[in-house]
């Protein structure tokens, strides 16, 4: 028997990011622009790297709290009532090492090996495998696209369900599809929700990138009740641009606290105190922040957009929220194979649609959270890559 062989065939099932390919075949090229993952060009601002700088020079380097300091989960609770206007006590928060742990660990607390969580597809990878090594079935409800936008089929999702489904999986706004579910979806999903007792994991990460007339998209907060099955993943990569920080945190209730505390304590043991007094001084004073990236993401949202629709051969539609631009490009019937066509012909890199599942084979994700000066270079060398199909 082989080395690979002698493994858990549940760890050799997992798969190959198709867009880490892209990224590791492009790497380090002249002039590249890399638009293939989902963060932005600012490095994270001064004043959340001094307060992280100093706790580590102070010395707080020794192990702390599982479910994060005092002081982060208070801050959480602040952050909340400020955007969200609901009061939730810091007994609702437990810090993890990224929003792709806290999506791990909820899977894992909510599943068993057989059970299926149902999730919306496109979706990013991650979130199926999550699934999968926990030893549960994904399964891919589609969304339908019309038109250059895509929709929610909520009977079909209702029908979906077995006696096997445990929870649902809801990304809005969606990673790579931009989709944004209305308070009347996310109340028609609850009530499916509830009508089958199921849990609903609900990856709120691109909440505040919102291009409608509110200030943040609807939320399940919105709607809630005391007693509702809801678990909330988020992290700090996205509005204060810390994605190589890996830091993030779960919303859920406190009588579910202390099994996310133990599955927190045997995956990492807590995140390092010094990283997490940056994400507090992130949480207080970094609103101007993010509003700031907001409105980087939507100028390119715009230009990108704009650019791409106007050439007649791109279907798509500005999306409602997130960081991507999902593109069906005419002609285009093999994504992987166009990415990589594209970074040769034009030095813009993006990610392939096949690698967000079923719905997504025939598309191109682009994050648009970039200068818009290069965002209008990507734009025009993508415009000229279109017309020459």
């Amino acid at each position: 028997m082989s080395l690979l062989e002698s493994l858990s065939p549940r760890a050799l099932a997992a798969p190959e990011s198709g867009i880490v390919e892209i990224i590791n075949y492009a790497r380090g090229r002249d002039g590249l622009l890399p638009l293939w993952a989902g963060e932005g060009d600012l490095p994270t601002p001064d004043f959340i790297n001094r307060a992280a700088s100093d706790a580590l020079l102070a010395g707080e380097t020794f192990y702390t709290w599982q479910r994060g300091i005092p002081e982060l989960r208070a801050a959480l609770s602040r952050y909340y009532e400020r955007h969200f206007s609901v009061t939730l006590p810091a007994e609702h928060f437990y810090v993890t090492g990224s929003g792709m742990q806290a999506i791990a660990l909820a899977v894992q607390a909510l599943t068993s090996p057989g059970d299926e969580m149902i999730y919306l597809s496109p979706t990013w990878p991650n979130i199926v495998s999550a699934i999968e090594l926990a030893g549960a079935k994904a399964s891919a409800l589609p969304l339908d696209f019309r038109d250059g936008g895509w929709r929610l089929d909520l009977d079909r999702l209702e029908s979906m369900i077995t006696p096997k489904t445990r929870a649902l999986f809801i990304n809005s706004p969606s990673n790579p599809t931009g989709w944004t579910a209305s308070r009347d979806d996310l109340k028609a999903i609850l009530a499916i929700a509830r009508r089958h007792d199921l849990w609903i994991l609900a990856d709120e990460i691109y909440a505040l990138y919102y291009f409608g007339d509110a200030q943040r998209a609807p939320s399940f907060l919105d709607i809630m009740e005391e007693g509702d099955k809801v678990i909330f993943s988020n992290s700090f990569s996205k509005n204060w641009s810390m994605t190589g920080w890996r830091v993030g945190w779960i919303v859920a209730p406190p009588e579910i606290g202390q099994v996310l505390e133990n599955l927190i304590q045997y995956s990492t043991s807590g995140v390092a105190q010094f990283m997490q007094r940056g994400a507090v001084v992130a949480l207080d004073e970094g609103d101007r922040f993010v509003s700031e990236n907001i409105e980087r993401a939507r100028q390119g949202r715009n230009i990108l957009c704009e650019a791409l629709i106007a050439t007649n051969r791109v279907e798509t539609l500005k999306p409602d929220g997130a960081l991507y631009a999902f593109l069906k490009i005419d002609g285009i019937t093999d994504s992987r194979q166009a990415a990589l066509d594209i970074v040769d012909r034009t030095g813009v890199g993006m990610a392939p649609g096949s690698a967000f599942g079923p719905g997504g084979g025939t598309f191109l994700r682009a994050c648009f959270l970039r200068d818009p000066r290069q965002m209008l270079d990507a734009a025009e060398r993508l415009r000229k890559y279109v017309l020459s199909l």
